[in-house]
């Protein structure tokens, strides 16, 4: 214990006396700066995430340094779209979707080694990345396994295909649907203005 008092505090740096010190990770804290590091809120041992020398609520921190994507970090099954940035937390920046169709008919961009080649990149397509779908059961690499319109990841059973390309269930509809008097108004009604 060093000389005046207890230990130093991990938020504010002052001395922490026993009868408002709080311990984590074998540091001590103010009971008043036991806080969310993101949002403020008052932590206790059930609800702390420790990063470092950083403490977060577990919403946070699951915000912050959790997994990305589609599906996590929303709890309970829910998809949220809450990026973290009021919280202070820098969203990670994707570059814009840009579907091909690939001219390239060199044997090296068809098939490299006998092994499978993506239709929109023409890049060879190893196992780990393998995706099955479209017409006549294409391979795709992962990160190509979009729509060809919108960009949004498909799912071998939740995509249609025209042409050689994908595309998701809505974008398809639009663009390949029926079009004309009564079609697109939704909920199976027909529309007849006069």
């Amino acid at each position: 214990m060093p000389f005046g008092g207890g230990n130093k505090c991990g938020c504010c740096q002052k001395t922490v006396y026993f009868a408002e010190e709080v311990q984590c990770e074998g540091k001590s804290w103010h009971k008043s700066c036991f806080l969310c590091m993101v949002c403020k809120k008052n932590l206790d041992s059930t609800t702390v995430a420790v990063h470092v020398d950083e403490i977060y609520c577990k919403s946070c921190y699951g915000k912050k340094y959790g997994p990305k994507g589609y599906g996590f970090g929303g709890g309970a099954g829910t998809l949220s779209m809450d990026t973290g940035e009021g919280l202070g937390i820098k969203p990670e920046v994707q570059a814009p979707h840009h579907p091909t169709n690939n001219p390239n008919t060199s044997k090296f961009a068809q098939k490299a080694g006998g092994s499978d080649v993506c239709p929109r990149c023409g890049k060879t397509v190893y196992a780990a990345e393998k995706v099955i779908g479209g017409g006549n059961e294409k391979r795709w690499m992962t990160c190509c396994f979009r729509c060809a319109k919108c960009g949004k990841g498909l799912e071998s059973t939740t995509l249609a295909d025209r042409d050689g390309e994908i595309y998701c269930k809505g974008c398809y509809a639009k663009n390949f649907g029926p079009k004309g008097f009564g079609f697109g108004q939704g909920a199976g009604a027909l529309a007849h203005s006069q």
